[in-house]
């Protein structure tokens, strides 16, 4: 079958080339136009889903892992469009869905019809902190300027993210007001679809006061000098910000991390979804994708199969307690 070439090195190439010879090379592919790996971004151009999907498709193609992958964006209701179709691609090999923790959020506090736990679990890619971002004019030069001025007008600031109400840069603001005694009540959270899409003019024209976000997304306007980060929430200093501290360093006990993985509709044949593990697996030992994860200031979080099966069952529950506990559901 054309256009499915691997060129993988050592015992994963063994191990890949044995599973092939087994199953074939994505079972069922031909030479029509849709028969391509399709991965959906269930938000707008230019966020983190959809930079860490196009990254992963790249990486994918430049290792010879696969060929031909398409990325494709369905925006809506907080990434749960995007998960209703993938439930409804139910037996689809050849489709997956980026997703992560907004994905799981937003499907609680919408009462969505459909779950991640319906999906077929492929792996988890990585770990990212919010960061908490300002114009750099703004007046607050620190996180503590920031948070007493917040303090003083809780209801005054805005607040940005670039996710809807239960995504991680909607509940990031509302567990640091809690920590910093702002009733999260209180809040004023703009919600803007996706984080380098629509959040970052409006943190540039000043529509926002502030935003939360994942820091990959601003890194290029970080560097030019528009944006300043005040803090990032995760528990060490991360190297692409030098310099920045810590929430924890700035004496505010919080740490908070996104992630982002990859799942495929349900009912999928036990063939694809090995192919798919294998494949991932094959990206994140790559010398391409380390490249990448310094580039955006990501962590690697790799786990796949029923590894992260069963970390989505926790993670889901946990993500259902949370937004109960802040009144969002």
């Amino acid at each position: 079958m054309r256009g499915r070439r691997r060129a993988l090195s050592g015992a994963l190439a063994a191990v890949l080339s044995a599973l092939l010879a087994a199953c074939g090379v994505w079972p069922g592919a031909g030479d029509a136009p849709d028969d391509g790996l399709r991965i959906m971004v269930p938000n707008t151009p230019g966020g983190g889903y959809d930079t860490t999907a196009r990254t992963v498709a790249r990486v994918l193609e430049e290792t010879r892992t696969a060929a031909d992958v398409q990325v494709f964006n369905l925006p809506g209701a907080g990434g749960t469009v995007g998960l209703q179709r993938v439930v409804d691609e139910r037996g689809n090999g050849r489709l997956a869905l980026q997703m992560g923790l907004g994905v799981l959020g937003a499907s609680h506090v919408a009462h969505a019809r459909v779950t991640v736990a319906q999906t077929t679990p492929l792996a988890r890619l990585i770990e990212e902190p919010e960061a908490v971002v300002v114009r750099s004019d703004s007046p607050y030069r620190t996180i503590g300027d920031l948070v007493a001025a917040w303090r003083e007008q809780p209801g005054g600031l805005r607040v940005g993210g670039g996710s809807s109400l239960g995504g991680p840069d909607h509940l990031m603001p509302m567990e640091l007001a809690g920590t910093v005694g702002i009733d999260p009540g209180r809040v004023k959270y703009l919600a803007y679809d996706g984080g380098g899409g629509e959040l970052l003019p409006a943190l540039l024209d000043g529509r926002v006061d502030f935003a939360t976000s994942g820091i990959g997304e601003f890194l290029d306007q970080i560097a030019a000098g528009q944006l300043r980060v005040l803090a990032v929430t995760s528990d060490r200093p991360v190297a692409a910000l030098p310099g920045v501290p810590t929430l924890k360093a700035a004496r505010i006990d919080l740490v908070f991390d996104n992630w982002r993985g990859i799942v495929a509709p349900p009912g999928i044949g036990a063939a694809d979804r090995a192919q798919w593990i294998e494949a991932l697996r094959a990206l994140h030992a790559s010398r391409q994708w380390k490249a990448e994860l310094t580039r955006h200031g990501w962590t690697d979080a790799f786990l796949s199969g029923s590894a992260f099966t069963t970390y989505l069952t926790r993670e889901d529950r946990a993500v259902a307690d949370l937004i109960t506990r802040l009144g969002l559901a």
